[in-house]
């Protein structure tokens, strides 16, 4: 009899452990009462970030400024003036297409090594620093319509005659700025065409102008524009030789998946040049009118 009785009394223990737990479980479930979780949204389920794009106009409107990214060190299109301010033509065209987004222009600069990666993190709304316009980029980040043509050549000491064209750098040393259209042109284009020749990068074009003039190299690639300014004043004894290359086209570079952005940027870039202002800007850093 009395151990009837304490299997009964653990019985009912059990019993009661069993409905507090299940009360206890079920607190949490929507319709019942206790706290409540939210599903995650569609943003928040992305990595607990914002999209890409999309939403981009929206956003740099409501800050009322738009972050630009440019090297700050590539004269004419972008370098840092006696003053400590980013100048000139990317960044002029930036301030134009800011003020026609009806935003303020905010500069960051960056090795262009890194910037398109810093644009797909987050880091700027916009690239304005001569990147060039290439399918295989635009798998990954969204262009505008080109805001400049720039013609490539080659570039050597005013006393080398040997290099005419890009059939002379079999077994010579070139130099070409790191993660640039120029770099990926030499590698994919050039080496298997020519034959064996060393490639050697640099994250600044004048690093490589003042290693052609010391001859640590044998010749550079650019567009004229870039390099006269840089030739000019720092008195290197440089020529360029041949044909140009090819011809690139820069555009505004976005987030993948930047639709309304960059249809608005596009529209400003029609603007700027229906109004005459990207001819007064090319006559300001180029001297010579739009070709494009």
């Amino acid at each position: 009899m009395q151990s009837k009785k304490k299997n009964f009394l653990l019985l009912t223990l059990f019993t009661a452990l069993i409905l507090v737990l299940a009360a206890c479980g079920n607190a949490g479930n929507p319709g019942n009462t206790g706290n409540t979780v939210e599903p995650p949204s569609n943003n928040e389920a992305q990595n607990g970030t914002a999209p890409t794009g999309g939403n981009s106009l929206e956003t740099i409107k409501s800050k009322g400024k738009i972050t630009i990214g440019l090297m700050g060190t590539y004269a004419p299109y972008n370098f840092v003036n006696e003053n400590n301010e980013v100048d000139g033509y990317d960044a002029d065209i930036s301030k134009e297409i800011a003020k026609r987004l009806g935003v303020e222009a905010e500069f960051v600069t960056g090795e262009f090594s890194g910037l398109i990666e810093g644009l797909q993190k987050g880091k700027y709304d916009a690239l304005v620093s001569q990147v060039t316009i290439t399918d295989e980029r635009k798998q990954s980040i969204d262009f505008s319509e080109p805001y400049v043509k720039n013609d490539v050549s080659i570039i050597v000491k005013d006393n080398n005659d040997s290099i005419q064209s890009v059939e002379d750098f079999k077994g010579k040393k070139v130099g070409v700025a790191l993660g640039t259209n120029d770099e990926a042109y030499l590698r994919d284009e050039v080496l298997p065409k020519v034959g064996e020749f060393e490639i050697v990068t640099y994250n600044d074009n004048l690093n490589a102008l003042m290693d052609l003039n010391s001859g640590r190299i044998d010749a550079t690639i650019n567009n004229v524009f870039a390099l006269k300014p840089l030739i000019e004043s720092n008195n290197l004894k440089l020529k360029t030789v041949g044909d140009p290359l090819k011809s690139d086209y820069a555009g505004v570079a976005m987030p993948k998946g930047s639709a309304e952005l960059q249809e608005a940027v596009n529209q400003a870039l029609q603007e700027i040049k229906d109004d005459g202002t990207l001819k007064t800007l090319y006559n300001k850093w180029f001297d010579v009118d739009p070709n494009f």
